[in-house]
């Protein structure tokens, strides 16, 4: 694997790190703000992301794709997701970094090199945890900086996103 276990886990956890210090910057009276009609709100965003992670994991770690699996693992976190508020999503989101580390623990190099299949598509295990959660993570972290800028957060800039950092000082 490109990364070590350590690595991919220290990284997982810098997105949780990240994704919640630009939560910590919502004003919560736009969690309703969408900037289209059918585009996620905030509230909505941040309640994917409460379970977008957990459930790709468990996924990749059973190593079925299917949509009987994916509907019988996403349908019912979807389902408790959307039922959360601002305060639950954020704790769900803040527990993610513990849940990496215990997902993780047993792992081998053999169970990252494991090879499985998604959308017709045949990759590693460590590939899909990279391109799926690891990437989801920065795509869905860079839409809700957007949604914040939107909203008028205009002080925020890439120190933010890509620090989590209200302003950058050197070592």
């Amino acid at each position: 694997m490109v990364l070590s276990k350590e690595e991919l886990i220290s990284s997982l956890k810098n997105e949780v790190r990240l994704l919640l210090h630009l939560a910590g910057k919502i004003d919560k009276s736009k969690l309703d703000y969408r900037p289209t009609p059918r585009q996620r709100s905030t509230l909505e965003l941040l309640q994917y992301m409460a379970i977008m992670a957990p459930t790709q994991v468990v996924a990749i770690k059973g190593g079925d794709f299917s949509r009987a699996t994916m509907m019988a693992i996403w349908g019912p976190a979807e389902s408790v997701s959307k039922a959360i508020n601002f305060e639950q999503a954020i704790a769900a989101i803040e527990q993610q970094g513990a849940q990496f580390d215990e997902v993780f623990s047993g792992w081998t190099e053999a169970d990252f090199r494991a090879e499985l299949e998604l959308f017709g598509q045949k990759s590693s295990r460590g590939a899909m945890l990279v391109n799926l959660v690891l990437a989801g993570f920065a795509a869905y972290r860079m839409q809700l900086f957007c949604y914040l800028k939107s909203c008028g957060r205009e002080e925020l800039n890439t120190v933010n996103l890509w620090m989590g950092a209200n302003s950058f000082t050197a070592p």
